[in-house]
Parts: structure tokens; sequence; C-alpha cells
């Protein structure tokens, strides 16, 4: 049986085999969350318009476009969330999420821009002392927070 599957396979070639392939297995969504940091070591928390009224704060987070490196979405979703330009570092989370969504986060620092939020998107934005943070705060962030350490010059993609 197995050897007439095999050929089977072998058979359809190419796109049909990709076809199946893609009926067969899960479609994920990539939510990237950036621990972003400045010069003193504080952490970018966002309190956002469309989360839980119980639990609005959290890192800079989006979904990675399709194509996009996820490094790119970092620094994408700082920017148009805040006016703020990062530069990413050490992979600090890869993991399957809810349902559908594999969660990617990366340590970031702060290198530039002017704080300005989108007010469609973010209430309001702050810098938080690692051991000041805010209720309400997401706490896969805290977790977060509290294990990724200002690493700047880490390389992207380098998993601690």
């Amino acid at each position: 049986m197995r050897q007439l599957a095999a050929r089977a396979w072998r058979s359809l070639r190419g796109s049909w085999q990709w076809r199946l392939l893609w009926l067969a297995h899960a479609k994920f969504m990539v939510g990237v969350t950036g621990v972003v940091r400045d010069e003193e070591g504080r952490v970018l928390l966002l309190r956002h318009r469309l989360w839980p009224q119980e639990r609005p704060w959290g890192l800079p987070t989006g979904c990675a476009a399709r194509g996009e490196e996820f490094t790119q979405t970092v620094v994408r979703e700082v920017r148009e969330e805040t006016g703020l330009h990062v530069r990413t570092g050490a992979l600090v989370r890869l993991r399957s999420g809810y349902r559908l969504r594999v969660e990617v986060a990366y340590e970031a620092v702060c290198v530039g821009g002017t704080l300005r939020i989108d007010p469609m998107e973010i209430l309001e934005a702050r810098w938080f002392s690692p051991d000041a943070l805010p209720d309400g705060l997401q706490e896969s962030h805290r977790e977060l927070i509290s294990g990724a350490g200002p690493t700047p010059s880490a390389q992207p993609g380098t998993v601690r």
C-alpha cells in the first residue's frame, strides 16, 4: 500500500503535490512582537485600543505580511504604531500560539524617531522600568520582558 501511495504521489508532481499539502495542513498567521528597550533599559509598552479592557497594555505587536522577514515586521510595526525606529536583536520566542497562530518575538532597541502614536490602534505609549510594569499587562508580554535582556548588538535570528 505504501509503495502504491508513493508512486501516486510522485506521479502528481509539482503544483498538484503542493495543493494537496496545502489542503492537508494547517494555515498559520504569524504574530510578531518586539521587546523594545531604550538606552536606559526601559521597555516600550502600548495601551492598545482593540485589546480587552482588563489587559490593554502590551508590547508592540502585529502580523507579518506575506513574504516579510520577521525582524522587518518588528521594525514596521513599531514605526507604524509609535513613529520610533528600532534595530532588532535576538530571537527570544518562537512557538505555536492561539489556534492557527505562530508567535515570534525579538529583542529590539530604539535607535531614533519621534514618539507619535497611531490613534486608530494605540491609546497611549510609555517607557516603563522592567520592575515597575503597569497593571493590565499581557502575562505573556510580562514573561518576555523579564526573560529578554537588552542585547542590542545581537544579530537578528540569533536564538538564546
